[in-house]
C-alpha cells in the first residue's frame, strides 16, 4: 500500500474543516493502514487511511473453533483487521477513563477513515535515542500505565457514537495461531521444515504450557505495546504522560502480555537491570500477589510472543518485501532462547532447540 491519500480521504478532512490542512505523509509501518499529519492554521491533526478492501474475515462473536479455522488467520487470532470501529470504540473508551489514546475528531468506518487528535512525535523509542538516562522514568511511567489498566472495568462493549465493537478473549486458539507464525515462516526462513508429526507435536506442546495461563484473571491487553507504540507526554499528569497507539486488536487476556511486549521490546534493548525492578512494579500497582504464578506467565508469554513476532517478521521481509524487519530477528531470538530455558517452556524447547541448533537463514527471496 502506497502513501498517496486517495480523493474520498480529501473530501473527508474537506468535510470535517481541515480541507486547506497541509498533508505530509508519514512513514508507513508494519500495516496496511497509511497515516498524514495535517497542519492548519498553528493546530495538527493525524488521519488513518486504512485499506478496508485488504481486510481478512473477522472473527465474529460467537464463532467456534472450527469455524474460526475455515475464516483464516484474523479469524482465529482475533484481529481487528481494518475495521475501524475497533480503533474508535477502543479509542473512546481508554480516553473516558483518562489514559491518552487520541480522541477522535471525525470518522467514516466504512470509507476506513479516522481524524485523530494528534499527540506528537515523542514516541518513547526516539526519546530514548537522544536521552537513555530516562529510560527508567519512561519505563516507569508505562509500567503505573499498564497496571492502572490491569485495575480499569470494562464491559465487552466498546463504543464510540453509533458505532460498537464487541472485544473478545484471547483465548486457547488465538495463542496458538499465533505461534504457529513460527512454524509457517520463521523456520522455512532458516532452512526447516516441519514434517506433519513434528508440527501436531509443536502444537501440542504450545497448548500444554499456555493452556493453564487461560483461567487467569483477565485484564484489557492492548496487544502491541512498545516503544515505537507509546508518545511521551510529560506535560501530562499520571497514566496520560503516555500516549497510546495501535490499539485496535486489543483483546481480554493475561496481564503478563502487554508487560512481557513492553520489556521485551522486538525494536530496542530494555536495560537488563530495568526488567525485574518494571515486574515488581507492575505486580505490586497492579494489586497481583501471585509472584511464582505471574513470573511463570510472563515467561511462558514472553516465548508465546517471541515466535509470533519471529514469524510476522519473516512473513512481512518475504511476501510484503519489508526487508529491514530482518534486522530485528537476533533480538528476538534472543527474548525466544532466553524464555525457552526456563523449565515451563520445557515441552516446547525439547522439540525446537534440536532444530534450532545448526539452523542457518536462507535468501529473503527464495
Amino acid at each position: 500500500m502506497n502513501n498517496d491519500i486517495s480523493s474520498e480521504a480529501k473530501q473527508f478532512i474537506k468535510s470535517a474543516n481541515w480541507g486547506t490542512a497541509r498533508i505530509v505523509p508519514l512513514a508507513q509501518d508494519a500495516s496496511t493502514r497509511c497515516y498524514f499529519r495535517l497542519y492548519l492554521d498553528g493546530k495538527t491533526a493525524m488521519l488513518m487511511q486504512a485499506a478496508t478492501a485488504l481486510d481478512m474475515d473477522i472473527c465474529p462473536a460467537g464463532a467456534n473453533s472450527s469455524q474460526r479455522a475455515a475464516m483464516g488467520y484474523n479469524a482465529e487470532a482475533r484481529l481487528a483487521g481494518n475495521d475501524c470501529s475497533a480503533f474508535v470504540g477502543i479509542a473512546n473508551e481508554l480516553t473516558m477513563r483518562g489514559f491518552s489514546a487520541p480522541r477522535i475528531l471525525a470518522c467514516n468506518v466504512q470509507a476506513g477513515l479516522i481524524l485523530l487528535e494528534d499527540l506528537g512525535e515523542d514516541l518513547f523509542y526516539d526519546v530514548l535515542q537522544t536521552h537513555p538516562d530516562k529510560e527508567a522514568t519512561l519505563y516507569e511511567a508505562a509500567v503505573l500505565t499498564l497496571a492502572a489498566l490491569a485495575r480499569a472495568s470494562f464491559g465487552n462493549n466498546f463504543k464510540f457514537q453509533d458505532r460498537q465493537w464487541r472485544v473478545q478473549s484471547y483465548d486457547l486458539q488465538a495463542l496458538i495461531a499465533e505461534t504457529r507464525l513460527l512454524d509457517q515462516w520463521y523456520l522455512p526462513f532458516l532452512g526447516i521444515r516441519l514434517n506433519a508429526e513434528i508440527s501436531v507435536q509443536l502444537k501440542s506442546a504450545w497448548q500444554q504450557v499456555l493452556n493453564p495461563l487461560i483461567n487467569d484473571p483477565a485484564v484489557l491487553v492492548l496487544r502491541d505495546f512498545h516503544a515505537q507504540n507509546l508518545i511521551w507526554l510529560p506535560k501530562r499528569d499520571g497514566v496520560a504522560k503516555v500516549g497510546l497507539l495501535d490499539f485496535q486488536d486489543a483483546l481480554f487476556g493475561h496481564p503478563a502480555y502487554d508487560l512481557v511486549s513492553l520489556l521485551q521490546d522486538a525494536r530496542r534493548d530494555v536495560a537488563f537491570e530495568l526488567e525485574q525492578p518494571m515486574i515488581d512494579l507492575f505486580m505490586e500497582l497492579a494489586k497481583l500477589h501471585d509472584r511464582v504464578g505471574f513470573l511463570r506467565a510472563y515467561r511462558i508469554l514472553g516465548a508465546q510472543r517471541a515466535a509470533k513476532i519471529l514469524g510476522i517478521f519473516v512473513r512481512l521481509a518475504r511476501r510484503d518485501g519489508k526487508s529491514h524487519y530482518l534486522e530485528l530477528l537476533p533480538r528476538v531470538e534472543a527474548h525466544f532462547m532466553q524464555n525457552l530455558q526456563t523449565a515451563e517452556l520445557q515441552p516446547v524447547a525439547d522439540i525446537l532447540r534440536p532444530l534450532l541448533t545448526h539452523a542457518k537463514p536462507v535468501s529473503v527471496h527464495e
